[in-house]
C-alpha cells in the first residue's frame, strides 16, 4: 500500500510538471506573437533551448510544434530563409515522428508545408519544393480540401515556370482552373501563369482576350520592347503601398526596374535602382562601396543585383569583385542542397557568370599579356565544370581517407538511399502511381533533411573537405610526368574558350560561336548518325574534318604525342581522333591523316579528374557480360566473337546469355579488375534516363548513382553509352558519367549506335594491345590503327563511323616496361634452350664421328 501511494504521488508530480511545461511553451510562444521584435525573438530562442531538452509527452511535442512554426514564420518574414527552412523542417520532423496527426487536429499544410514549399523554391531547392508541394496536394485531394488544392496548383505551376518546365506549368495551372471554389484573384493568377508560360514556348501566341497587364509586360519583354515593358511595370506596381511589402519584395521590384533601365541604356537609373535594392535587403548598407561578404545571407536577389552591377563596371577588377559576390551568395544558397537534380538546375546561372568572368580576363590579357590572368580565367572555367560529379567524388575520397568516421559512413549511406529513391520515383511517375509517388517523395524529403543536418557537422569537422579549386602548378607537374598537353574547352553562349596547358606554358584562345561555327559542329555530329552519311560524300567529310580541326585550334597541340581533352557542350559528342590534320583528296581512309595517326587522346569532363586520377593498376582479370539476346530481334550476332577474342587475350570469366542478369553482374563485378559490358544501351529520353540492358532488366543511370564500383576499367561495348541529356556546366548525363559517379576512373565508351561486327573487331584488337601494353589509354588508339591497317576490312567499312566511336576517359598509363621485358626474357630462355640443345647435338655428333 505504501509503495502504491509513492508511485501515485510521483505520477501526479510528473503530470503537473508536464502540464507546466506544455503551458510554459504556449505562454512563451503567445508572448512572442503579441510583440514580434528582435528582443522578444531572442528571449523565445533561449526558452526554446530550455524546452527542447525536456519534451516527453505528445502534448508537449505539439506545443513545441506550435512554437517552431511561429519561430519559422518570423524568420521567413525577416529574410532569414535558410534558418526558416531548418525550423520548418524540424517542425515537420516532430509532426511525423511523433504521429501528432493521430492525436491532434492541426493544419500542417497551412502552417508548415505551404511556406516550406515556397521557401524551397526561393532558395533553389527545387527537388524538395516539388516533393513538398505535391505532398500537400495529395493530402488536399485525400481530404477534399479545396483551398489547399488551389494554392498547391498555383505554387507547383510557379515552380515549374521557375525551372523552365513551361508545358508542365501550363498543364498544372489549367487543372487548377477546373477546381470549383477558386477565387477571382486565384483564377487570375493561374491564367497569368498560363499566359507567361505560353510566351516562353517558341512561336506560341496568347489570345488577346487572355492578356492581363502582367502578360502584356512579359510579352513586351519577349518582343524586346523594353519601353513598353517599363510602362506596364510601372502601371502595375507604382501604386502598391510600400508598407505592405516585405524587404525582399521591395528589392525584387527595384531590381526588375533596374533591368529595364539597363536594357534602355539608362545606366544612371540602373545604378540608382540597384542601390535601392541593396538598401532594402541591407538597411545599414553604405552605397559608396560593395557590401562585405559577412553582411550577406542566402538570398537569390543578391545574385541578380551583383550580376547586373558587374555589367555597369568599366574596370575588370571591379566587375570581377561583383561576380565573386554573386558566386559567394550562390554557394550560400546551394550548400544546403542535397539532391543531384536541384544542384544541376542551379548550375546554369553560375555557368553564365563564369563565361562573363573569363571574357573579362581574356580581354584584359590582350592588353597586359599577363599570364596570371589566364590562370585566373582557367580557375573560373573549372569552377563549374562537372561540379556535382566533383562533389560526390570528393565525398568518396574523404571517406577513403577516414573509413571509420561514422558521420561520413552515414552520409554516404543516405546519399545512396536518396539516389535509390529518385530512381524509384522516376519509375512511379512513369507508371502514374499517385500513392507510391507521395510515399517515395516524403521518404526523399526526410533523407534530405537528415543529410543537411549531417552536412553541418561534417563541414565543421572537415572545413577544407569541399575545396575543389584546381592548382595550375600541380597540373603542370602532372603533365610533365605524362609528357602530355591538356586542352580544355569552355563552351559559352557567345564564345568557345580554349585553354592549352603544357608543363611549361599556358595559353588562352577564343573561338566565336557564330552561325558558321554552330553549323560546322552540328554537321560534323550528323556525319555519325548512320554508316552511310560519310561514305555518301567522302570529299565533303574530309573537307569538314580538316576545317573543324583548324577551327578548334587543335593544330596548336601538334608537337605533343599525348593529349588530354576536357570537352564541353556539344564538343562532348565529337570524336576528335576522326578529325584530319591536313587537307586531303584521298578517298582511301587508311591513307587519310587522321588525328589518331599522330596523337594518343584521353578525354574527361574536368581537369581536376585528370589531376587527381589514381595510377592505373593492371590486373589480368576480366568479367565479361554478354546477354547476346538470342531468339530476339535484338540479337548481337558478333557478340560471341567478341567474347572469344577477349578469352584469348585475358584471364576472363563470362556471364553469358541467361546468366547475364543485372543482380549477378553487380554482385560479381567487384571481384574483377575489368568489367566488360557487351550489350544494348540507350541514351534515354526526356522522361527516361540513359540505360543499359541485361538479360532480365535494365540498369538505369540513377541506379549507378547508388553504387560503389572499384573496377580499374569499365568497357561499355554498347551503343550511345557516351550520349545523354546535355546539362550546362555538368556535361552529358550519360552512362559513362554514371560509372564515374559510382567510382570508376577509367572508362571506354561509345558516342553513337555502333556496328556489331566492327565493334567485335575493335574489341579483339583492344584486348590484344591491352594485354601487351597494360594500358587502356594506348590500347584504345592502337585498336583503331589496327582496324585502319587491316587489309581484310573494305575501304567502306574503314569510315570513321566504324572505328572512332570509342572514347577513353582516364589515366594516361604509359606502356609497362614489363610487358616487353617478359617477351625478351622468353626470347633469351628460348635462345638458351636452343643453344643448349645445339651443344648436346654437336657433342653427340662429334662422339659418333670419333
Amino acid at each position: 500500500m505504501k509503495n502504491s501511494l509513492i508511485i501515485l504521488f510521483c505520477l501526479i508530480i510528473v503530470n503537473c510538471f508536464s502540464q507546466d511545461l506544455e503551458e510554459s511553451i504556449y505562454v512563451a510562444t503567445e508572448t512572442f506573437n503579441t510583440n514580434r521584435t528582435a528582443e522578444t525573438f531572442s528571449i523565445l530562442i533561449k526558452n526554446e533551448a530550455d524546452f527542447s531538452s525536456k519534451l516527453k509527452t505528445k502534448d508537449e511535442y505539439f506545443a513545441y510544434l506550435f512554437l517552431l512554426v511561429n519561430k519559422a514564420d518570423y524568420l521567413y518574414h525577416n529574410n532569414q530563409q535558410s534558418k526558416a527552412i531548418t525550423t520548418y523542417e524540424a517542425a515537420l520532423d516532430i509532426y511525423n515522428k511523433h504521429q501528432l496527426n493521430k492525436t491532434f487536429v492541426y493544419d500542417i499544410t497551412e502552417y508548415c508545408l505551404k511556406p516550406l514549399g515556397i521557401l524551397y523554391n526561393k532558395v533553389g531547392d527545387y527537388t524538395n519544393a516539388e516533393n513538398t508541394i505535391k505532398h500537400y496536394i495529395f493530402l488536399a485531394e485525400q481530404q477534399n480540401n479545396i483551398p489547399h488544392r488551389i494554392s498547391g496548383a498555383i505554387n507547383l505551376a510557379n515552380l515549374y515556370y521557375t525551372i523552365g518546365k513551361f508545358n508542365s506549368a501550363i498543364n498544372i495551372a489549367k487543372n487548377g482552373l477546373t477546381i470549383k471554389g477558386a477565387s477571382t484573384l486565384q483564377k487570375q493568377t493561374l491564367q497569368s501563369i498560363i499566359n507567361i508560360s505560353t510566351m516562353q514556348i517558341k512561336d506560341a501566341i496568347v489570345p488577346e482576350t487572355q492578356k492581363d497587364i502582367d502578360s502584356k509586360y512579359h510579352l513586351a519583354l519577349k518582343n524586346k520592347d523594353y519601353k513598353a515593358a517599363l510602362y506596364y511595370f510601372q502601371t502595375k506596381y507604382l501604386h502598391i503601398k510600400q508598407d505592405t511589402l516585405t524587404a525582399r519584395t521591395k528589392a525584387k521590384l527595384h531590381f526588375e526596374e533596374a533591368q529595364l533601365h539597363y536594357k534602355l541604356n539608362d545606366l544612371k537609373s540602373t545604378a540608382l535602382k540597384l542601390q535601392l535594392a541593396l538598401k532594402a535587403l541591407l538597411p545599414n548598407y553604405n552605397s559608396d562601396a560593395l557590401p562585405n561578404k559577412e553582411t550577406l545571407y542566402p538570398e537569390n536577389t543578391f545574385i541578380d543585383i551583383f550580376d547586373l552591377l558587374a555589367r555597369l563596371q568599366s574596370n575588370y577588377n571591379n566587375a570581377l569583385a561583383c561576380y565573386n559576390l554573386s558566386f559567394y551568395v550562390s554557394n550560400l544558397l546551394t550548400k544546403n542542397l542535397t539532391s543531384q537534380e536541384s544542384k544541376l538546375i542551379n548550375l546554369y546561372a553560375n555557368r553564365k557568370r563564369s563565361e562573363s568572368s573569363i571574357t573579362l580576363l581574356f580581354d584584359a590579357f590582350q592588353t597586359t599579356k599577363d599570364t596570371t590572368l589566364i590562370k585566373e580565367a582557367f580557375i573560373y572555367a573549372e569552377k563549374n565544370k562537372a561540379a556535382v560529379l566533383k562533389e560526390i567524388i570528393g565525398k568518396k575520397s574523404l571517406l577513403k581517407r577516414h573509413p571509420t568516421d561514422s558521420l561520413l559512413i552515414t552520409e554516404m549511406s543516405l546519399l545512396k538511399q536518396q539516389e535509390h529513391l529518385t530512381n524509384l520515383l522516376i519509375k512511379a511517375q512513369y507508371q502514374q502511381k499517385a500513392k507510391e509517388i507521395d510515399k517515395i517523395s516524403q521518404k526523399s524529403t526526410s533523407v534530405s533533411i537528415t543529410l543537411k543536418q549531417l552536412k553541418t557537422k561534417i563541414n565543421s569537422k572537415y572545413p577544407d573537405a569541399s575545396e575543389t579549386e584546381i592548382s595550375v602548378k600541380k597540373l603542370q607537374q602532372k603533365l610533365n610526368q605524362d609528357q602530355a598537353v591538356l586542352v580544355e574547352y569552355f563552351y559559352g553562349e557567345h564564345f568557345v574558350y580554349q585553354f592549352i596547358i603544357s608543363a611549361t606554358a599556358i595559353s588562352l584562345n577564343s573561338i566565336k560561336r557564330d552561325s558558321v561555327f554552330n553549323t560546322s559542329i552540328n554537321n560534323y555530329i550528323e556525319y555519325f548518325e548512320n554508316s552511310s552519311v560519310i561514305n555518301n560524300n567522302i570529299s565533303q567529310f574530309t573537307n569538314d574534318a580538316f576545317k573543324l580541326y583548324k577551327t578548334l585550334l587543335l593544330d596548336k597541340t601538334s608537337e605533343f604525342k599525348n593529349v588530354v581533352i576536357i570537352t564541353d557542350g556539344f564538343l562532348n559528342f565529337i570524336p576528335f581522333e576522326s578529325l584530319l590534320t591536313q587537307n586531303t583528296n584521298s578517298k582511301n581512309y587508311s591513307k587519310m591523316p587522321f588525328v589518331v595517326n599522330n596523337q594518343v587522346l584521353a578525354y574527361n569532363t574536368s581537369a581536376l579528374f585528370y589531376l587527381n586520377a589514381s595510377n592505373f593498376k593492371y590486373i589480368d582479370s576480366v568479367l565479361g557480360v554478354f546477354p547476346v539476346f538470342d531468339n530476339s530481334n535484338a540479337k548481337l550476332t558478333f557478340s560471341l566473337d567478341e567474347a572469344e577474342s577477349i578469352n584469348k587475350e585475358t584471364n576472363a570469366k563470362f556471364l553469358m546469355h541467361q546468366a547475364a542478369t543485372k543482380n549477378d553482374v553487380l554482385l560479381q563485378a567487384k571481384n574483377y579488375s575489368v568489367l566488360h559490358l557487351s550489350t544494348h544501351a540507350n541514351s534515354g529520353t526526356f522522361t527516361i534516363p540513359a540505360n543499359i540492358d541485361f538479360i532480365d532488366q535494365k540498369l538505369y543511370l540513377n541506379d549507378l548513382y547508388s553504387l560503389d564500383l572499384t573496377n580499374q576499367l569499365v568497357v561499355l561495348s554498347a551503343c550511345e553509352t557516351g550520349v545523354g541529356k546535355l546539362q550546362k556546366g555538368e556535361g552529358s548525363m550519360n552512362l559513362a558519367r554514371g560509372f564515374q559517379y559510382a567510382g570508376v576512373e577509367n572508362i571506354l565508351f561509345s558516342l553513337w549506335k555502333i556496328n556489331d561486327l566492327s565493334t567485335s573487331q575493335l574489341m579483339a584488337s583492344f584486348y590484344k594491345n591491352y594485354s601487351q601494353t597494360q594500358s587502356p589509354f594506348l590500347a584504345n588508339r592502337l585498336s583503331k590503327l589496327d582496324y585502319l591497317s587491316n587489309q581484310s576490312i573494305s575501304n567502306v567499312k574503314k569510315s570513321p563511323y566504324y572505328w572512332s566511336t570509342f572514347i577513353y576517359y582516364g589515366h594516361l598509363t604509359a606502356k609497362t616496361p614489363n610487358s616487353d621485358l617478359k617477351y625478351i626474357i622468353f626470347a633469351f630462355i628460348g635462345l638458351g634452350i636452343a643453344l643448349f640443345l645445339w651443344i648436346i647435338i654437336l657433342k653427340r655428333k662429334n662422339g659418333s664421328n670419333a
